[in-house]
């Protein structure tokens, strides 16, 4: 934009010039005055719009950040996975997934919003990745949203304990929505191949929450649940609350 309002601002002066506007006497005086103004004209709206600079330096400032969010990223989910490598039964490599989400008003939640996923860091392709867009209080990432806080739910747990809709209702009505993560039957069903997940908070510069960053893997809830998850998701977390999502 800054590119494209200098090289208009400069024709818009070339052709008031021509054309005498305001007057021919002002451009007179500009002539005499600074004669060279009309050549230095010409050059800048050469120079913006052939080689647009901004635009250059916008473009290798968003290549340097994005490129540092990327190995930030990348970093983590290498410990999160040789985490998973060091458990008994050792998850398979391809299985763990690393989300971040974002919370967005949408039309469907103009006034609250509702968290949609951003980026997601896998290296497999199976289980498919289920479409999801929690609210605040639904799923492991929405409880974390309602709390502000860490969340980790051992859901293979649940679902050895949970194996029909009626002791799915009865578990709900004796413990609370919040112990099924705010799901229904349904929706349990849905999502409940992923037997451990851990979500923490993203806040921005005033500590205001603005999204999440998620785990989850097949099984190991115990092994894994403790101060190294916790640390490497908590860095991340920091790193997107303090750059933005732009670059993830």
């Amino acid at each position: 934009m800054l590119d494209k309002g200098t090289v208009l601002l400069g024709t818009l002066c070339l052709g008031a010039r021509q054309y005498n506007i305001p007057s021919a006497l002002f451009w007179e005086q500009v002539v005499a005055e600074a004669g060279y103004a009309v050549f230095l004209l010409i050059l800048v709206i050469g120079v913006f719009g052939v080689f647009s600079p901004w635009e250059s330096l916008t473009e290798n400032s968003r290549l340097n950040g994005r490129v540092g969010m990327q190995r930030q990223i990348l970093s983590t989910f290498g410990q999160l996975l040789d985490m998973g490598r060091r458990i008994k039964p050792a998850i398979n490599i391809t299985d763990p997934s690393l989300h971040i989400w974002r919370r967005k008003r949408t039309l469907r939640h103009p006034l609250s919003g509702e968290l949609l996923r951003v980026a997601t860091y896998r290296l497999g392709a199976t289980p498919a990745t289920r479409s999801f867009h929690p609210t605040r209080g639904i799923g492991v990432i929405g409880l974390c949203w309602k709390y502000d806080k860490e969340i980790g739910v051992d859901v293979a747990e649940l679902s050895q304990n949970l194996t029909d809709s009626s002791r799915f209702a009865d578990y709900q009505s004796h413990h609370g929505v919040d112990a099924v993560m705010g799901l229904s039957w349904d929706e349990f069903c849905r999502i409940n191949h992923r037997g451990a997940v851990f979500a923490t908070p993203v806040r921005d510069g005033r500590s205001k929450f603005v999204g999440c960053v998620s785990f989850d893997v097949a099984h190991g809830y115990t092994q894994l649940n403790g101060h190294h998850l916790w640390h490497e998701l908590n860095r991340l977390s920091n790193i997107i609350g303090h750059e933005g999502f732009q670059d993830v």
